[in-house]
């Protein structure tokens, strides 16, 4: 029976992505900040939920010790954690620039380090690492989301040529619009600041982006998606979910940048 351990995992797709395993007779390590309070995949046979912060390395080797102790081994890892903080990059602190890359970038390289001398061991496995179609295309008032997510993506690439000698496989997950709370409790908010210069651009392209958080696709759907990459043994890196995703990945690969980048400014 194999094993998926899923940062990330209380809500959204990696809630899916755990449900969606399960059925198919997979063990799941859900991990999450607060697992006392999950009801729903407590009760699911071969699941068991960690207690996991991913800015915190001492918590990260505990939940996968915990993890390894309970199933044996791991097959399969989903990097499933992060958040965006959204606005103009004026308004951002120190603070808050820090706490984004805490958790989309330097949290996901501490699961990956922890993660790797279990799969070395076991001569092979999947690191599966959620970035974005944000990670290859920029948009308004997401530059640090936006910025996290180009790294994920560069450590993945990078990280596939080192592992891939090891029978490790490396693949990445480039989500469009998915109808989660990633548009509410897992989105930070930066604008409301009193610098009025921003304020006409901010509110216009807010509700626009926040509106097309209601066309995504479900989480469910989504992960049937991711489950396709989780399970298959192909070398293949980069994996787009929703027509949307698809769409611009498209228009960036066959047209010139100035053309997508003016689509973008004609939909926000």
């Amino acid at each position: 029976m194999k094993t998926i351990f899923i940062t990330g995992a209380s809500s959204g797709m990696g809630k899916a992505v755990a449900t969606y395993a399960q059925k198919r007779g997979w063990q799941v390590a859900a991990t999450m900040r607060s697992p006392q309070r999950e009801k729903e995949l407590a009760v699911l046979d071969n699941v068991k939920c960690f207690k996991l912060d991913v800015t915190k390395p001492e918590s990260i080797k505990k939940a996968f010790d915990l993890a390894v102790k309970a199933f044996g081994k791991i097959d399969v890892v989903l990097n499933n954690a992060g958040y965006s903080l959204i606005g103009p990059f004026e308004t951002t602190t120190v603070d808050d620039i820090k706490r984004q890359y805490d958790t989309n970038v330097f949290g996901l390289m501490n699961v990956v380090r922890e993660i790797l001398p279990h799969l070395r061991k076991n001569k092979g496995g999947t690191i599966i690492n959620v970035a974005s179609i944000g990670g290859r295309i920029g948009f308004p008032l997401y530059s640090l989301y936006n910025g996290s997510k180009f790294a994920v993506e560069g450590f993945s690439e990078s990280l596939q040529h080192e592992l891939r000698p090891l029978g490790i496989r490396v693949k990445i997950i480039e989500p469009g619009v998915i109808k989660t709370d990633f548009y509410g409790r897992s989105m930070a908010h930066t604008h409301k600041t009193g610098i009025a210069d921003y304020d006409p651009y901010v509110q216009r392209t807010h509700q626009k982006m926040m509106a097309m958080g209601e066309n995504g696709i479900t989480p469910e759907k989504a992960a049937k998606k991711i489950y396709k990459a989780v399970k298959s043994k192909s070398w293949r890196m980069r994996y787009s979910i929703g027509a949307d995703a698809k769409a611009i990945l498209f228009i960036r690969r066959m047209f010139p940048f100035g053309f997508l980048r003016w689509i973008l400014r004609c939909i926000t």
